[in-house]
């Protein structure tokens, strides 16, 4: 199989998270989150958002999307309950991922990495969207010691991925105990890689 990856990319990092859980050999080929030039040529055919992770099956089939991608090979395996409801949990959590994190924290990061300085205006907008979201975290969080089943799942990877390292983007992680106990207990699993492996 074929990654096309980013090093800086926690949606990226999800992936070869899994990916080493799991001992899933796989080729990487590395890919500028900043330049953009050539995705359509490369991607275009392959994933029709044109985003890393795009992963190319043995027998050409892809597919993108990060938490579809740690979703599909999660099957049959701990990283996703077999239990109808907490499927449903981990799926709502990788939806809140997806809408209410990653556009906040992600994009700070983003901007602190690219060297982009926005409008004052939508640099408080994501401050305020990220806060609201390591906000509901934290009260999970604080009776729970997983996301999701009350144990580490493929939910936990997705929000583990930028939250993590949301200080990046200007999010100080101190006012949230709960956060700071789960990542610990995260990056304690076996397996366990750092964003840039």
């Amino acid at each position: 199989m074929l990654l096309y990856d980013s090093q800086v990319s926690g949606n990226c990092w999800k992936v070869r998270q899994l990916f080493a859980h799991l001992g899933i050999e796989y080729e990487r080929r590395e890919l500028s989150v900043i330049d953009r030039s050539g995705r359509r040529e490369l991607l275009g055919e392959l994933n029709p958002g044109l985003r890393v992770p795009t992963l190319v099956f043995d027998d050409g089939r892809s597919l993108g999307e990060s938490n579809a991608i740690t979703f599909y090979f999660a099957e049959g395996t701990p990283y996703l309950p077999d239990d109808r409801f907490e499927r449903a949990q981990v799926l709502q959590w990788q939806f809140f991922e997806q809408y209410s994190h990653e556009p906040y924290i992600a994009v700070a990061r983003f901007w602190a990495i690219a060297g982009i300085t926005p409008p004052e205006a939508e640099r408080e907008a994501k401050l305020r969207g990220g806060t609201a979201a390591l906000r509901a975290m934290e009260a999970h969080l604080g009776d729970h010691e997983f996301l999701a089943g009350e144990r580490y799942t493929i939910a936990d990877i997705a929000l583990y991925a930028y939250t993590h390292v949301a200080p990046e983007g200007g999010f100080e992680l101190e006012s949230y105990p709960a956060i700071r106990g789960w990542l610990d207990r995260v990056a304690s699993q076996p397996g366990h890689i750092q964003i840039t492996d």
